[in-house]
């Protein structure tokens, strides 16, 4: 019995071990060398009214737009650097009403060639609000990556008292930084709210809430600050497109003519005299038009100047209708808005000028 207790008593001893004091400054010099790989964003800077300046903070009309610069514009914003590592770059200065094709495809070639690299997951664009919603449809049709390509812009210059820009640009970048947020096409980020680029609408001219998409909604939010989506666009983007701009310097010329009473033909006539390759017809109602302006479309289609059929009633689609236009080749946009249906069609026109060909186009984008 003796010799059975000594034999437990020295097993248990042998089984017995001292634990060393950890070293807690080690395992905290080794959770700081642990760091958090952010999202790497650029942010493309065309001017605008977000990077207005104006001689006070209460002056909020007759400002020069674009006067200041991206680096500027991120140094306003530094919680900026929290949602990831940005990069700036002036790709033009204007307010977005003298736009041009030509900036368009500096723009659209230089997205595709940071997309195209690994170091880069998002793409941030600070815009005037005049044309943006131009832009943004043409990005949506050209770009060739399902990373987010987000377009941002403000109604406040950058120097006024109540500035909508400065969370207008940390909304963007949060939004292009977010992996939730890739192929959903082009988006734009304003008060809070984020459009798709095919639907968005600016619908008043000074109030910061102007961006919407009245008929088929918004894609998301932004909630505590980060992007919430409940819906996404149905119409191809991006990847999923046939246009390709490697090479070009311009794009045909379309011009919008707007129907109104008393329409005579005589501004399709001076589109035909000037060269236009296509026509948007923005008439009343469903796309009608004016029984004196139909000569003037029938006849520039019988040269093979695409025609095609919009709406100056900002809502509702335009489809078709009499049998004789149909037959003359109109096409019609949908419930594209003359402005985005003369995009679509320069696009359409780099590639065809078949009016069935091309509504085949406009049913798919």
């Amino acid at each position: 019995m003796k010799l059975k207790n000594a034999l437990v008593a020295t097993l248990m001893a042998a089984s017995v071990f001292t634990l060393a004091p950890m070293d807690m400054s080690a395992v905290a010099a080794t959770t700081q060398n642990v760091k958090v790989e952010k999202p790497n964003v650029y942010i493309l800077a065309t001017g605008g009214t977000i990077a207005g300046s104006a001689a006070s903070n209460t002056q909020m009309t007759g400002y020069k737009a674009g006067a200041l610069g991206v680096q500027t514009l991120l140094n306003a914003v530094p919680e900026i650097q929290k949602v990831a590592n940005c990069t700036g770059e002036q790709i033009a200065s204007i307010g977005s009403e003298s736009m041009t094709v030509e900036i368009w495809l500096k723009l659209a070639n230089r997205i595709n060639e940071l997309l195209a690299r690994k170091d880069v997951d998002g793409i941030v664009i600070t815009h005037g609000t005049d044309t943006l919603e131009e832009t943004a449809y043409f990005l949506n049709l050209v770009v060739k990556s399902d990373k987010p390509v987000v377009i941002v812009g403000a109604m406040r210059p950058a120097t006024a008292i109540s500035a909508d820009g400065p969370v207008n640009i940390l909304n963007a970048v949060t939004l292009a930084a977010d992996e939730s947020a890739r192929n959903r096409g082009v988006m734009i980020a304003m008060n809070d709210n984020i459009n798709g680029a095919r639907d968005v609408q600016k619908s008043n001219t000074l109030r910061v809430d102007t961006f919407v998409s009245p008929e088929l909604g918004y894609l998301g939010y932004f909630e505590g600050g980060k992007p919430a989506f409940y819906k996404n666009t149905t119409r191809k983007h991006t990847l999923q497109t046939e246009f390709d701009i490697k090479g070009l310097k311009t794009l045909p010329r379309v011009d919008i003519v707007y129907s109104h009473v008393e329409d005579d033909g005589k501004m399709v006539e001076a589109a035909v005299k000037n060269g236009a390759k296509g026509i948007i017809h923005a008439g009343t109602g469903n796309g009608s038009i004016h029984a004196n302006t139909e000569p003037a479309l029938y006849a520039a289609a019988k040269k093979g100047i695409v025609v095609v059929r919009g709406a100056r009633v900002p809502n509702g689609p335009t489809i078709e209708s009499l049998e004789a236009w149909d037959k003359a080749g109109f096409v019609h946009a949908g419930t594209l808005n003359p402005q985005k249906a003369r995009i679509l069609l320069q696009l359409a026109l780099t590639k065809t000028n078949d009016p069935k060909e091309i509504s085949r186009i406009f049913a798919t984008y």
